[in-house]
C-alpha cells in the first residue's frame, strides 16, 4: 500500500462507479490516485447478488464515457431500452416509447458488471492504485489523517493524505464526519416501501422471454415489480413494496402467500419465474433513501460526490448518471482553477448542488407515475397529447423525461421547465378524450405565452 504524500496525489474512498470513473478523470489530469475500498475485489471474490437495482444508463452518463474514452467498451455490455412496457393485470400488454427518435433510448447495465470494467479502466493507468477491503474508520478534517480498517486481516492504519473525495455512497463515513464539524446540514428521507430482487431466468436456449429491448413494468399502484434484461437472455426483477401494512413485505411471510400473491398481482410473470420463493426469502430487501447535505466540502481538503453527496431513489434511472456527471462537473473545474481544490470544489458544488437536488424530487415524483399512472387512460392520453407537442414544436416542447434522459439540460432546469409544460398539459388533456380532438390554436398560444415569451 502506497503511503507516500504529495501535492499531486488524490485519495479517493469509494471504489464504486463513481470512484472507478472520477479516479480515471483524474489520472487523465495527471493526479496520482489512491483508492481505498470497503469491498473485497469483485473481480476475484464473488459477492452476493440479490440487493442491486440493475443500472438504467443515459445520455449525462454516456456523455462522461466518452470523456474518459470509454463508452464503446461499456456499449459492449449494454442492453438498448427502447420504452416501458406495461404489463396489465389482465395480462395487456402496452408499449410506451421513451422519445420520439430512435436513438432516444436508455441503456440497461449490470452493476457489477460495469464496475469492474471501470475498475480494469482504472487500472491501466500507471498513476491509479486500488486497495481492498479498506474500510474508512474516520478522518481527521483537519490533518488529513484518515484511520483504515483492514476487512480481511482485522488490522488498523492510518494514513497521510492533502486532498481527499468520499466517493463512499449513501452511508459515506467521510459525510459521517463532516456532520460532527458543526453547521453542516444533512437530511435523509426513507420510502416506506422497500425492494427485492427476483429473476425471470432465460429459455432453455438462452433467450430472452420477454421482449429484450424494453423496461417492463407490473403498476398495481401503491406497490410494482420491474424487470431490466441482462447479457445472458434474464431479466433482473425488482419487487417495490411497503415495508408495513395489510400489503407489505412483513405480511408476505408465507410460501403460501407469496405465491397466492404473485399469482394474483402478476400472472403473466410467476410462469416466467421458476426461482420465485428462493428469491424471495434469500434475497435481502433493500431500502431507498433520499439525502440531501450541505457544504459538500471542507475547505481545500475534502469534498463529497455521487450518493455520498446526494442519494437519490431509483425511479427516474438517474442515480448513476448523477454521479457520472457530477464526475464531468468536477473534471471541469479542475480544468479551470487547477490544484486550487478550494475554488474547485466550491464552484462544483455551486454547479451541482441546486441539480441534484432538483433530480432527487423528480425521483420521487417518477416513482408515483411509474406505479399509479402508468396504466391510467388519462396519462396514456397526456403522454400522446406531449409527444404530438414535441413533434409539432421540436425546439420549445421537450418533455421533462427526454431533458433528463437525453439531454444534458440541468436537472434544476428540467424541473422547472417541466412543471410550466405539465400545466400546458392538463389545460390542453381536460377536455379532450382523444390527441385528435386537440385544439392546436390553444396549444400554440399556451405554448407561446409560457414557454417561448417567458
Amino acid at each position: 500500500m502506497n503511503k507516500g504524500n504529495s501535492s499531486n496525489k488524490i485519495t479517493l474512498i469509494g471504489a464504486g462507479l463513481a470512484g472507478s470513473l472520477l479516479s480515471i478523470y483524474l489520472a487523465k489530469r495527471g493526479f496520482q490516485v489512491e483508492l481505498y475500498e470497503r469491498r473485497p475485489n469483485m473481480r476475484r471474490t464473488k459477492i452476493s447478488a440479490g440487493r442491486s437495482i440493475n443500472l438504467a444508463l443515459s445520455a449525462r452518463g454516456i456523455h462522461a464515457l466518452k470523456d474518459v474514452g470509454f463508452h464503446e467498451q461499456i456499449m459492449k455490455i449494454a442492453i438498448p431500452m427502447k420504452g416501458r412496457m406495461i404489463h396489465a393485470l389482465d395480462g395487456k400488454l402496452t408499449f410506451q416509447p421513451y422519445g420520439r427518435l430512435d436513438h432516444e433510448v436508455i441503456y440497461a447495465t449490470s452493476r457489477a458488471q460495469l464496475n469492474m470494467c471501470l475498475m480494469d479502466a482504472a487500472e491501466q493507468h500507471k498513476g491509479v492504485q486500488i486497495n481492498f477491503n479498506q474500510a474508512c474508520a474516520g478522518i481527521n478534517l483537519k490533518t488529513g489523517e484518515i484511520r483504515l480498517h483492514n476487512e480481511a486481516s482485522g488490522s488498523d492504519t492510518v494514513i497521510p493524505s492533502t486532498t481527499v473525495i468520499g466517493t463512499d455512497g449513501s452511508a459515506s463515513a467521510i459525510r459521517m464526519e463532516m456532520l460532527k464539524t458543526g453547521r453542516f446540514n444533512f437530511s435523509q428521507q426513507y420510502l416506506e416501501h422497500g425492494y427485492k430482487e427476483l429473476l425471470i431466468p432465460s429459455d432453455p436456449n438462452g433467450e430472452f422471454l420477454l421482449e429484450k429491448n424494453a423496461l417492463h413494468i407490473w403498476p398495481r399502484h401503491t406497490y410494482m415489480l420491474i424487470a431490466l434484461p441482462n447479457l445472458d437472455g434474464s431479466f433482473t426483477c425488482t419487487f417495490f413494496f411497503p415495508f408495513e401494512g395489510e400489503e407489505s413485505f412483513a405480511s408476505l411471510n408465507t410460501n403460501e402467500k407469496v405465491t397466492s400473491f404473485f399469482q394474483k398481482q402478476f400472472p403473466d410473470a410467476v410462469p416466467l419465474m421458476p426461482t420465485l420463493l428462493d428469491d424471495f426469502f434469500n434475497n435481502p430487501t433493500g431500502t431507498m433513501v433520499t439525502i440531501k447535505c450541505n457544504p459538500w466540502h471542507v475547505e481545500d481538503k475534502v469534498a463529497l460526490l455521487g450518493d455520498a453527496a446526494h442519494a437519490i431513489v431509483p425511479f427516474f434511472g438517474q442515480g448513476m448518471n448523477c454521479a457520472f456527471e457530477d464526475c464531468t462537473y468536477l473534471d471541469q473545474c479542475i480544468a479551470k482553477h487547477g490544484a486550487d481544490w478550494k475554488k474547485v470544489f466550491e464552484e462544483y458544488e455551486e454547479l451541482r448542488k441546486i441539480n441534484a437536488e432538483a433530480i432527487a424530487d423528480m425521483a420521487l415524483e417518477n416513482f408515483i407515475e411509474m406505479r399509479d399512472h402508468t396504466a391510467d387512460p388519462k396519462f396514456l392520453l397526456k403522454k400522446k397529447v406531449e409527444r404530438a407537442l414535441e413533434e409539432r414544436f421540436p425546439e420549445v416542447f421537450i418533455p421533462k423525461y427526454s431533458m433528463v434522459s437525453f439531454n444534458r439540460i440541468p436537472y434544476s432546469v428540467a424541473l422547472a421547465k417541466g412543471l410550466v409544460q405539465d400545466k400546458i398539459l392538463a389545460e390542453l388533456c381536460s377536455p379532450i378524450h382523444s390527441v385528435e380532438e386537440l385544439d392546436w390554436q390553444k396549444a400554440e398560444a399556451l405554448i407561446q405565452k409560457n414557454l417561448i415569451g417567458s
